[in-house]
C-alpha cells in the first residue's frame, strides 16, 4: 500500500504539537479527485486551531490547513471535467456552491482534515481549474482560496466595485494586500493603514497604494480618510480590527457604503462599545460579516485573476516537514509578514 506524509495536530496548546504520521495514500472515490498537493496557505485561523483560540469546532487530531493548490492524479467514477494533470485549487467550503456558507461544519483543516498532506481526496464539485495560460506560483493559487476569496465576497459579494470608487484597507496582512491588488486592477482609489512606516512605504512601493495613513501617528484615521476622499467617505472597508475599530470604520464609511467585517484583531471593552446601529443607520451603511465564500465566488476570484494575471502577494515560502511547517506558523505569528505565508511541497 502506497503511504504519504501527513501532518496532525496532537494537541492544541501549541503549533509546537504538530506532528508527522505516515498514513495510507487516500484514493479518488466516486465523484472525487485525488490531487497531488503543491502549495498550501497559512491563515491566521491555522494558528487560532492550534492553540484552542478558535471558536468552532475541531476535529480531534486534525490534519490542518485549509487553502490548497496541486495536480490531479486520478479521477474517481462519474467525474466529468477533469483530468490527471489538470492544475486545481480546492474550495474552502466543502458543501457551499454559491450563497453564504450555512454553518462551520464543512471547513477544510478544522471539523474535516485538510490540506497539510502530501495527497487529498476531495469531491469533484469543490474544485476549480487553474488557467492554463497562468504564470502564477502554485503558493499565489493557493492564496486564492481564503484570501483571495474573502477579499473578493468584500469588494463583489453585494455590489460590484466600481472604477474611480475608495477603498481602505485595515493592516497588511493577507486579505487587505489581495484586495488591494484586486481594487486597483477594478479602477478603484486605494488607501491602507498600518502601525509601521516601514510597512506602509513597502506596500506603497511594491503594491501601489494610493493612500497609506499610520494609525499610530495618526490615531484619528477616519478623519483623514474623510480629508483623502474630500469630506464624500470610502465606498468600501475590510474591517479587520473588529469591536475596537468598528466605530472609526463608521466615521470614515460613504452614505451607502459597505463595511465587510473579516477580523477581530482589535477588541474593544463592553463599555467601550460604540453604538453600531445608530452609526450604520446614520450612514445607511452596509455592515457585513464575511465567511470566506462559495466554490461560485472561488470560480470568479480565480478567473478575475487569471484574465488580469494578478501577481498575488506571497511573502515567503517554507517547505512541507514538519519543522519548516512549525517555523511558518511562528513566523505567521510575528507580524513581520506583508501578503502571505505558504507552504511548498
Amino acid at each position: 500500500m502506497s503511504t504519504q506524509t501527513a501532518l496532525r495536530l496532537t494537541g492544541r496548546n501549541s503549533w509546537e504539537q504538530l506532528a508527522a504520521f505516515q498514513e495510507p495514500r487516500p484514493t479518488a472515490g466516486k465523484h472525487e479527485v485525488l490531487i497531488k498537493m503543491r502549495s498550501a496557505a497559512l491563515n491566521f485561523r491555522d494558528i487560532a486551531i492550534s492553540t484552542s483560540k478558535y471558536p468552532f469546532k475541531v476535529k480531534d487530531q486534525v490534519v490542518p490547513g485549509s487553502d490548497a493548490a496541486g495536480d490531479i492524479v486520478s479521477v474517481g467514477e462519474g467525474v466529468t471535467g477533469f483530468s490527471a494533470g489538470d492544475k486545481v485549487v480546492v474550495s474552502f467550503d466543502q458543501v457551499t456552491q454559491y450563497g453564504p456558507i450555512k454553518n462551520w461544519e464543512n471547513g477544510l483543516g478544522g471539523p474535516v482534515d485538510g490540506v497539510l498532506r502530501e495527497y487529498i481526496s476531495v469531491p469533484a464539485q469543490t474544485v476549480v481549474k487553474i488557467p492554463s495560460h497562468s504564470t502564477l506560483s502554485y503558493a499565489q493559487w493557493a492564496s486564492v482560496v481564503c484570501t483571495g476569496v474573502t477579499a473578493w465576497n468584500s469588494l463583489y459579494g453585494v455590489s460590484a466595485i466600481k472604477p474611480g470608487q475608495t477603498v481602505l484597507f485595515q493592516g497588511t496582512g493577507g486579505v487587505s494586500i489581495t484586495g488591494l491588488i484586486l481594487a486597483k486592477a477594478a479602477g478603484a482609489k486605494t488607501i491602507i493603514t498600518s502601525s509601521s512606516d516601514e510597512k506602509l512605504r513597502h506596500v506603497k512601493e511594491k503594491y501601489g497604494v494610493d493612500f497609506t495613513i499610520n494609525y499610530k501617528t495618526t490615531p484619528d484615521w477616519a478623519a483623514e480618510a474623510q480629508k483623502i476622499t474630500n469630506g464624500q467617505g470610502v465606498d468600501y472597508i475590510l474591517e479587520n480590527g473588529g469591536s475596537g475599530t468598528i466605530k472609526q470604520s463608521l466615521d470614515a464609511i460613504a452614505f451607502g457604503g459597505v463595511i465587510s467585517v473579516i477580523g477581530f484583531l482589535a477588541q474593544a471593552s463592553q463599555d467601550e462599545m460604540p453604538d453600531v446601529s445608530t452609526l450604520a443607520l446614520s450612514k445607511a451603511a452596509i455592515v457585513r460579516g464575511i465567511i470566506i465564500g462559495s466554490k461560485q465566488q472561488l470560480e470568479e476570484a480565480v478567473r478575475f485573476i487569471g484574465e488580469k494575471n494578478l501577481e498575488l502577494p506571497v511573502e515567503k515560502t517554507f517547505k512541507f516537514t514538519r519543522d519548516q511547517v512549525v517555523e511558518a506558523y511562528a513566523y505567521l505569528t510575528s507580524g513581520q509578514h506583508v501578503g502571505k505565508v505558504c507552504i511548498d511541497f
